[in-house]
């Protein structure tokens, strides 16, 4: 629209005039996340890595108590190139065993009485004697041939109330006589407070003591050193004239991993406020250790101080993986996170506990999945180890209460050699691979095109957990498992290309990976590139700008390949006008927009006929 400017002279006058034009760029397709154990590093943060170097350098890189590095690694390794990794802790106490428990019967009544009597057989007279009738008084209730755990249990509550005027040993003899015969016990003790996973260092004592902690949980910390040290005499007077403290009061403090060479150097540190005042200093610098507790009041002396107390904490479980939506934990860590297309929760437990099960699988992928479609990504699913053979995924496939578009399972598992454990060939889950391969697969010929086929080579991989024949693999397609196949001169490559909905009797829109990843592409791309126009005048003018920059985005792909069609008019649509804008649409606010495209599928099945051609026969 003109807008005329204010004229006060004869004269020419520039105006710019806004263009229509709004560029619509396509975002990330296989930007990957991933969520898991590692050695250290932020926890429940989504941390982005560019590089498995990253993933070392932040969180220590691979680790036998946990298959997180290693599909981190098969990521990168496989061609994937931006991941956001979330580590998740385990800090509580082990899990006890469940007891399953038993009905107190009147035989088990009387004999958890008679047991709790015997305890005060050693005590005063009064209280053995007190002890003693309560316990006779249950047995003698039990001789009933109708005595129920119950009726014995009221005989003895009924001889204890005897005792009532008694002192109080022998009150609380009887008491306790008649309480294990209702099966009563007596409460557990308060839980001991779980210790903090951090390792500490304290340098000093007293008015001099600085308390400080790793900056994550886990037994890196313990190989933290930290030291104190003078400030170099040739420059402290300047110094304490800069900072305006007495020079007395400078000193440097130096942290260092051992394990790893880092080292954070804060030289020039007061304990008075200022500029370099020791608690800010350090806690603003996101580095190795954070200060915990009171700052001192004096300056501390030099001297150095390691690290313990750290621990690794235990093995996850689904509960810890899902974490909590209210504080950002866990699986809605990634809510921090700008984008992320691809979800993989490589095996949880740990390669030296239990693997991942059928049970707490389905308790960490349904909401995982759920997470996954409001977020416009795709959740890669590694098989579970049980599945040792076809038959294993025909008989447990689909997984009950678990169907989703934006969800696919790869069966079988991949075997590549584990430098940990002097490259011996060990199984491992294959969705960190598979992410690779789709940001592979997406870089070079677009996210329309499936992520299978020869050219979807597993990189690193020795062999399958699986071998699987044409004839097998014929069995698994129509259900939806996409297999890995060993293939003559390509070797290991992805051999399917289906969601979980891609069971041929659900005949379903979302049947394959491609179609469904190009609708969420498209879908992520519009949604952040036409915010602009929220709030503007709902009418013609705002429909035309926007069907001009949805249609010129549609147009783009269309030249790149990306839908069916020979002419752009088969291929897309954009309609934004009074027939998908309604008055009433007007009057509560809404511009409707139907956009509208032919996906290409892939050609799944290559049939090829040949046919025998004779001469002509001579007259």
């Amino acid at each position: 629209m003109l807008v005329a400017p204010r004229v006060t002279y004869p004269g020419v006058y520039i105006q710019e005039v806004k263009s229509d034009v709004r560029t619509i760029v396509g975002v990330d397709t296989a930007t990957t996340a991933f969520i898991g154990r590692a050695k250290r590093g932020p926890v429940d943060q989504p941390i982005v890595v560019n590089s498995y170097g990253d993933f070392e350098r932040i969180f220590g890189g691979l680790w036998l108590q946990s298959s997180l590095g290693f599909a981190v690694n098969d990521f990168f390794l496989n061609g994937g190139a931006k991941a956001v990794v979330v580590r998740v802790f385990n800090n509580g106490p082990a899990a006890a065993p469940e007891s399953t428990p038993v009905p107190l019967t009147a035989a088990a009544a009387v004999a958890a009485a008679r047991t709790k009597a015997d305890e005060f057989a050693n005590g005063s007279n009064p209280v053995k004697t007190a002890a003693n009738d309560v316990a006779t008084a249950a047995e003698a209730a039990a001789a009933d041939v109708n005595a129920t755990a119950e009726s014995v249990a009221t005989a003895a509550r009924s001889k204890a109330n005897e005792f009532a005027s008694g002192t109080s040993p022998v009150k609380a003899a009887a008491q306790a006589v008649a309480d294990a015969a209702a099966g009563i016990v007596a409460p557990p003790p308060a839980a001991e407070p779980v210790p903090s996973a951090k390792a500490t260092l304290t340098l000093g004592a007293g008015a001099t003591a600085i308390a400080l902690e790793a900056a994550s949980e886990g037994t890196w910390g313990n190989s933290l050193v930290a030291s104190i040290t003078d400030v170099d005499p040739k420059v402290i007077v300047q110094l304490a004239e800069r900072y305006d403290v007495d020079k007395a009061e400078l000193f440097n403090l130096t942290i260092k991993d051992n394990a790893t060479g880092v080292i954070d150097s804060f030289p020039n540190l007061t304990v008075a406020s200022g500029p370099r005042q020791l608690y800010r200093v350090v806690n603003s610098a996101a580095g190795l250790v954070r200060m915990v507790g009171d700052a001192p009041t004096q300056r501390p002396l030099v001297q150095i101080v390691e690290a313990a107390g750290g621990a690794d904490g235990q093995p996850l479980n689904s509960a810890v993986i899902l974490g909590n939506q209210g504080n950002k934990t866990g699986l809605y860590a990634l809510d921090g996170a700008d984008i992320f297309n691809l979800l993989c929760i490589p095996p949880f437990e740990g390669d030296d506990v239990s693997e991942m099960n059928d049970v707490n699988m389905a308790a960490v992928f349904v909401p995982a999945a759920k997470y996954c479609h409001d977020r416009r990504a795709m959740l890669l699913v590694d098989s579970p180890k049980t599945w040792t053979k076809k038959q294993d995924a025909v008989d447990n496939f689909p997984i009950p209460g678990f169907s989703s578009e934006n969800a696919a399972i790869y069966f079988p598992r991949i075997r590549k050699p584990n430098i940990l454990r002097d490259n011996q060939v060990e199984e491992f889950a294959p969705s960190g691979a598979i992410a690779g391969i789709m940001a592979r697969t997406d870089a070079s010929r677009g996210v329309w095109k499936a992520p299978a086929g020869l050219e979807a080579s597993l990189t690193g991989v020795v062999e399958l957990s699986v071998p699987l024949t044409d004839a097998e693999n014929g069995e698994l397609n129509p259900l939806g498992v996409n297999c890995l196949r060993k293939l003559p001169a390509a070797g290991n490559v992805v051999w399917g290309a289906r969601t979980l909905l891609g069971d041929d009797r659900l005949a379903s829109q979302w049947k394959y990976i491609p179609v469904r990843r190009t609708t969420l592409y498209i879908e992520e791309s519009l949604y952040r590139n036409i915010q602009w126009a929220v709030f503007e005048p709902n009418d013609e003018p705002l429909w035309s700008q926007l069907r001009l920059n949805i249609g010129v985005f549609m147009h783009d792909l269309y030249r790149q390949g990306a839908f069916q069609g020979q002419s752009p008019k088969s291929a897309y649509f954009v309609k934004c006008d009074s027939t998908t804008t309604t008055q009433s649409d007007i009057d509560k606010g809404i511009v409707n927009i139907v956009v509208g495209f032919a996906p290409l599928k892939p050609a799944e099945f290559v049939v090829v006929y040949i046919q025998q051609i004779t001469g002509q026969l001579a007259a």
